[in-house]
């Protein structure tokens, strides 16, 4: 008995600490669109200034410029208990955008691929 809890103590520590932490999935834009299609909860992110933005973007994104000093207030209205889809132009800013929301503790955050270029390469729509 000794043994098995010897065994079982440090798996649940580890478990617990998992637990914490997020992670970022990086999706290619098939998978990002599929995935923030089946979460019926998603919280959708444009991280790109808002001259990009207009440019168009995906349905229901709201706007939180990475570049902006007010953007880590902003992600303070997002629920951190829901996953959080985030894509900027190419996939770097959401990329970073990710790491900012990680160390906020959100616990599911989907960075999408390529950006919203590879998107468009791919026929997806965007609105204006």
């Amino acid at each position: 008995m000794k043994k098995m809890l010897n065994l079982l103590l440090p798996f649940s520590v580890l478990c617990f600490m998992t637990a914490c932490w997020s992670v970022t999935t990086t999706l290619d834009a098939d998978l990002f669109e599929k995935t923030l299609n089946q979460t019926p909860d998603a919280q959708l992110v444009d991280v790109r200034t808002l001259a990009e933005y207009r440019e168009g973007h995906l349905c229901c994104a709201k706007l939180m410029d990475l570049r902006r000093t007010t953007f880590e207030s902003q992600i303070q209205q997002l629920d951190r208990e829901r996953p959080v889809f985030v894509y900027c132009r190419s996939g770097r800013r959401s990329l970073d955008a990710a790491k900012v929301l990680e160390k906020n503790n959100f616990k599911v955050v989907y960075n999408l691929a390529g950006g919203i270029i590879e998107w468009r390469e791919k026929g997806k729509a965007v609105e204006f």
